[in-house]
């Protein structure tokens, strides 16, 4: 899996995370993960899109047209019930992959 493929499987945990401080418009997001990832995650609108689409379809989030504070029309997103208990397992799968990863890639030496 290269780093754009794991980029992708993490897309949906990271939207959910981000959308648990509230709602929040496509770019927002975009500039959130280049934010938290520390420059590492450099999604652009052709990739989170279609993302946040099917999220939508799958029912993890809604979203609504407002007008922004600069008198644009936005879409903005929302987590709902259904997305916070996917949020949940998405927590509980990752911390998963992050135990082994550490064990994996840091292992502690044994004496024989």
């Amino acid at each position: 899996m290269n780093f754009k493929n794991l980029a992708g499987a993490s897309a949906k945990p990271i939207i959910l995370s981000l959308l648990t401080s509230g709602e929040t418009y496509g770019y927002q997001i975009i500039k959130r993960v280049r934010l938290v990832s520390g420059g590492t995650l450099e999604w652009t609108s052709a990739m989170l899109y279609p993302v946040l689409h099917k999220m939508e379809k799958d029912g993890l989030i809604r979203s609504a047209w407002k007008t922004s504070d600069e008198n644009r029309m936005r879409k903005y997103y929302s987590l709902t019930e259904r997305g916070s208990a996917e949020l949940a397992l998405e927590k509980e799968q990752w911390r998963g992959v992050q135990a082994a990863l550490r064990k994996l890639l840091d292992p502690v030496e044994t004496a024989d």
